[in-house]
């Protein structure tokens, strides 16, 4: 196939906005014109973009597009597989809008040409090279303050106003008096006779300005004291740039109050406005609680058909379960019958757990379908747990579930679904395993029996199975005892009634965790709904993906039938069983002899049964046959099935950053300001070195008598010893 081109237009400057439908515009900035290529690289790509914004740096910078149609998800581009699949989308496109904007957490709301002297450097922080924001801002705070008879809310809105009439007018003041019921101020300057006086009218309780005196002489350019700008107030005015730029450092926040406000800030109070200013964005678990209940309401809402519930307990402890509805959707219709249940650990979270079921696709990606947040993995959280998946699920059917076998899940999992199978999660007991090797044998010998230990796993057949057994045995009786103790029928293929279909471990954990930023805690809402607004993003890429496949099974499949089927055509197909009416049995010689039944979907091999794809020796029978092997494959792993998985979409929630305005919500379901009780561990905290050399003990070597393990002054070898060494050592 050769090279495609498309013609893209570079945005830059602007920002987003997202009306009622979730549907995003974008406006402002600058647009530049150029060519893309399917052929180039990633890093070919960016130097194009470069050249075009006048050899822009673009290391703070990120590349978003729309796929044809659709103004509701912004893909990424950040590798070269990313920019080949942004060309074949947009191949039959005019143009194409590419979106240059700024690095910040998950989401992006506005972009600027930061590092150039362009008008859009305005995008982030509103200013014009001129400064022109600071004289809009300033006109507007320069009638803060009107004169007598101006009625303010209360003490604290008046002195709010003040505060900002001080800035437009560059003045300095102090208080005289400053309480409840009265405000008296004056300029700090000697010469100034500018003073003001508000009180609380005893008749309507009303906070009025009673008197103003003279007026101000002493407004100077630059307003160079740090007492007008509070840590509160610079908290206020960098909070929305704080949340679109996380890593706004302190410097550039005083930079850019000195440039817009004339404000001269200290490195130390730029500092702790961020902080505040950080608090204010990601709430106290106090607030995080109170917005369960609104969030649950509005999945419901923007989401119909999902299922969100949240549980208040004691010790100031809660449960929060999710499932959307195009996760349950794609996991009815294209998902096979298995899930795994994990627990995942946020990091920079240290007071939630969260509780995942997951099943696979037809490529063995991982596709959550439901998602818990508990204080801890308790047998109580995941029995909760499991009867609101079992509530959620529209298939009773039979269903594999794949743990560690922790906190409970043998006995909850056959209590809630008695008609499910449950087996190990492949790497733990491996691991498990490994624990159980005497420590006294070699490296060569634990690896040998962990290989053992696999292909007994991975067996199809009791007799395989046991063979490895047996090797194991060999080596140390205790440790096949051990193995046969864990219930053959829980982790080798031999023995397990479920089905896996070569799928033994989930990577949810993984998944997740490249999700959610690891720079600081996020509140609960905001940590739900980070990992909601990946799995919107994930299921839309894919089913774009799966748009432009053309073959029945999905690539990952057909590659195996491929692979598998070079291997079949040295294969004879000895006997068809015609004579006895069993014209589908067949028999096929592959150093044994191996019998194949294609009404049944069965070779006693196993693999087939296993896997869901046919095994060699069954393809050898296709190809003696002239059937098509596709028609033999479990369905999914159909590209049919892949795109039933995906074909509902998780709907954004638009207002997910407003916080509940009535805490009657939370009063309904019985929730109250809780946040997560944590013990400290007792003891120092545990410190790993920064250097594992520095955990490295020298050997200790006498200098009297040469030897290791003590000094000269422990030495217990007689003088005439050493003194015969020295001669020897002195004559050599």
């Amino acid at each position: 196939m050769g090279s495609r081109q498309i013609v893209a237009v570079l945005q830059i400057g602007g920002e987003f906005t997202t009306d009622d439908d979730g549907l995003m515009t974008y406006s402002g900035g600058e647009a530049h014109a150029m060519h893309v290529k399917s052929s180039w690289t990633f890093k070919a790509f960016k130097h194009e973009i470069s050249s075009t914004l006048n050899n822009l740096k673009l290391d703070t910078y990120v590349f978003k597009y729309f796929l044809p149609r659709n103004n509701k998800t912004l893909i990424s581009i950040s590798n070269d597989k990313d920019l080949k699949r942004m060309v074949e989308f947009h191949a039959d496109s005019e143009t194409t809008y590419i979106y240059v904007i700024k690095k910040v957490d998950n989401r992006v709301i506005k972009s600027s040409l930061a590092d150039s002297s362009t008008p859009a450097d305005s995008a982030i922080t509103g200013t014009t090279p001129d400064g022109s924001k600071r004289q809009k801002v300033c006109a507007s705070w320069e009638n803060a303050i009107t004169g007598v008879g101006q009625v303010f809310e209360g003490p604290k809105e008046f002195r709010d106003a003040l505060h900002k009439y001080a800035i437009a007018h560059k003045f300095h003041y102090r208080f005289i008096k400053n309480d409840s019921s009265r405000v008296t101020v004056e300029c700090t300057d000697e010469g100034c006779p500018w003073r003001i006086h508000a009180s609380k009218s005893p008749a309507k309780k009303e906070f009025m300005i009673k008197k103003v005196v003279g007026s101000h002489t002493c407004e100077s350019e630059t307003v160079k004291s740090h007492r007008l700008a509070s840590q509160k107030w610079v908290a206020s005015v960098i909070k929305e740039k704080l949340r679109d730029s996380p890593n706004y450092r302190p410097r550039d926040i005083a930079n850019d109050l000195q440039r817009e406000y004339g404000l001269s800030l200290n490195y130390s109070q730029a500092w702790r406005g961020k902080l505040i200013a950080r608090k204010e964005l990601y709430s106290p678990h106090e607030e995080a609680c109170n917005q369960l209940p609104w969030f649950r309401d509005r999945i419901l809402v923007t989401n119909p058909g999902s299922l969100a519930t949240v549980v208040a307990l004691e010790d100031s402890k809660f449960r929060f379960f999710v499932a959307f509805h195009a996760s349950l959707h794609g996991f009815e219709h294209g998902c096979r019958p298995l899930l795994f249940l994990d627990v995942v650990s946020v990091k920079p979270n240290k007071h939630w757990k969260l509780l995942a079921a997951t099943s696979v696709d037809g490529e063995g990606d991982v596709f959550p379908v439901a998602l818990s947040v508990v204080d801890d993995e308790s047998q109580e959280n995941w029995h909760w747990f499991l009867e609101q998946l079992k509530a959620s699920l529209p298939m009773p059917g039979e269903i594999t579930f794949i743990s560690t076998g922790k906190s409970g899940l043998w006995d909850d999992v056959s209590l809630i679904f008695p008609e499910s199978y449950h087996g190990y999660n492949v790497n733990f007991f491996i691991e498990e395993f490994k624990t159980q090797l005497d420590d006294s044998w070699s490296e060569e010998v634990k690896d040998m029996m962990v290989e053992h230990l696999k292909k007994a796993i991975y067996s199809c057949s009791v007799d395989e199975f046991n063979r490895y057994v047996d090797l194991i045995k060999a080596e140390s009786g205790k440790l096949a005892e051990w193995l046969m103790e864990a219930k053959p029928d829980r982790w080798s293929d031999a023995f397990f009634k479920g089905s896996r279909l070569g799928q033994y471990t989930c990577s949810i954990s993984e998944t997740i965790a490249e999700w959610i930023p690891n720079r600081y805690e996020l509140p609960v809402v905001q940590l739900l709904d980070t990992i909601r607004c990946n799995l919107m993003e994930t299921i839309y890429i894919r089913r774009e993906t799966s748009n432009t496949w053309s073959e029945v099974l999905t690539p990952s499949a057909n590659e195996k039938i491929h692979e598998e089927m070079s291997k079949a055509l040295s294969l004879s197909v000895v006997c068809s069983a015609e004579g006895d009416g069993n014209s589908n049995v067949f028999e096929v010689c592959d150093g044994s002899v191996y019998v194949v039944n294609i009404d049944t979907w069965d070779c006693n091999c196993g693999k087939w049964r296993v896997s869901g794809i046919p095994c060699l020796h069954a393809l050898a029978v296709f190809e003696q046959t002239e059937q098509n092997p596709l028609d033999y494959c479990a369905k999914y792993f159909t590209t049919e099935c892949y795109r039933m998985t995906y074909a509902m979409s998780i709907n954004p929630i638009p207002d997910v950053i407003v916080p509940p305005t009535s805490t009657d919500v939370s009063q309904s379901v019985g929730l109250q300001p809780c946040p997560i009780l944590t013990r400290r561990q007792v003891g120092r905290p545990k410190e790993k070195p920064a250097d594992p050399r520095i955990a490295i003990k020298r050997a200790v070597r006498c200098s009297r008598c040469k030897g290791y393990g003590h000094n000269k002054a422990t030495c217990k070898v007689p003088l005439t010893v050493t003194a015969a060494v020295s001669s020897v050592s002195s004559q050599v």
